[in-house]
């Protein structure tokens, strides 16, 4: 593992607390990985991110001093009070590292026992069986891509 990738750390803001370099960082990493290597022209950026009650997780940096965008995750609150995970990426040179299980942990340690849902792409649907959530639904063509929307229910 790159020390670049030992040393990344969480963090945590709402929309309207990300800079604008740190914003165009994982906006950036979305675009590389959904986009471009993913082949799949599609409207990434679709007005969410700025959501008075959007939070972004990134991984880079050491807290010190900021750093490459290596992986993110956006956390949504839905109308209906569950919460929704997604855009959940790590940069190719940082995969295989167990950053994407820390983003879920972080955005997941603020659900708490709230409900939560995501459309994971269907072959990652056995990483998000592991935090809790299954199949709500049957699987659906997306640009493409084939995803299944996944539900974790309330926690008691």
């Amino acid at each position: 593992m790159s020390s670049e990738a030992l040393a990344a750390t969480v963090h945590r803001a709402w929309a309207a607390d990300l800079d604008a370099r740190t914003l165009y960082e994982i906006l950036r990493l979305r675009v590389d990985v959904f986009v471009v290597e993913q082949a799949c022209a599609y409207g990434e950026l679709d007005g969410r991110d700025i959501e008075p009650r959007a939070r972004h997780y990134w991984l880079g940096g050491d807290g010190r001093t900021p750093g490459p965008v290596l992986g993110c995750l956006r956390l949504l609150k839905e109308p209906g009070g569950e919460y929704r995970i997604g855009r959940l990426c790590t940069a190719r040179s940082a995969r295989a590292r167990s950053l994407g299980r820390r983003l879920m942990e972080a955005a997941l340690g603020e659900v708490g026992d709230g409900v939560c849902v995501l459309d994971a792409q269907e072959h990652l649907a056995g990483f998000y069986v592991g935090y809790g959530f299954t199949a709500s639904g049957p699987a659906y063509d997306w640009d493409g891509v084939s995803h299944v929307p996944m539900r974790r229910e309330r926690r008691s």
